[in-house]
């Protein structure tokens, strides 16, 4: 498997788990990962937001990690990628705002190029205005706003074709491995070594 390079476009208080976890996991198996965010160059940081599920009618949210970005959304031309990932947080609500956001979602979905879209982060496809007709999830409270988008919600981390959508990071096992599986990735395993005895 040839590595793909893939755009993952943050802001500030993102998900802490939604941004670091699939950043890393990508690049575990050899795919290049470029994270931006509007108005900030390679190598300033997001402020990350923890949000944790403790039996409330909504999540908590507390001050996660400082994620720093290793590219630059001025210079990012989205033809270069292979997919796109976009995590949740509080980041969406706002990214949203921005054109260049919307315009370089847009070229995925034109290209039907893989994307990857998790908790708040389907509120930036929505302002994009690319779900009408797929079937898809999000955070449960963000489900009448990809409603109104024109998708289909569905409880669970679902693909259909280019897209893969998860809920929350408790997702992330399956929402990484069908977007991995979208991109063609051949992930293999090995048995670990056993010593011989002396």
């Amino acid at each position: 498997m040839s590595g793909k390079r893939i755009l993952l476009i943050a802001g500030d208080f993102v998900e802490d788990y939604e941004v670091m976890v699939p950043f890393q996991a990508l690049q575990a198996v050899g795919h290049e990962v470029d994270a931006v965010c509007p108005e900030k160059e390679a190598g300033e940081s997001c402020k990350t937001a923890i949000h944790d599920f403790r039996g409330d009618q909504t999540y908590v949210e507390s001050r996660g990690h400082d994620f720093e970005l290793n590219a630059t959304m001025a210079d990012v031309e989205p033809a270069d990628y292979d997919a796109l990932v976009v995590p949740g947080g509080r980041a969406p609500e706002y990214l949203r705002t921005y054109d260049e956001v919307l315009d370089a979602v847009r070229h995925f979905f034109d290209e039907e190029k893989p994307v990857a879209a998790l908790c708040h982060g389907p509120q930036i496809l929505a302002a994009a205005d690319v779900l009408d007709g797929y079937e898809m999830t999000s955070y449960p409270a963000v489900q009448a706003e990809v409603e109104a988008a024109g998708c289909s919600w569905v409880d669970g981390v679902t693909r259909d074709r280019n897209l893969v959508t998860g809920q929350a990071w408790p997702d992330h096992p399956e929402w990484i491995a069908e977007f991995l599986d979208v991109l063609g990735t051949d992930v293999e395993h090995s048995e670990p070594a056993v010593a011989a005895d002396d």
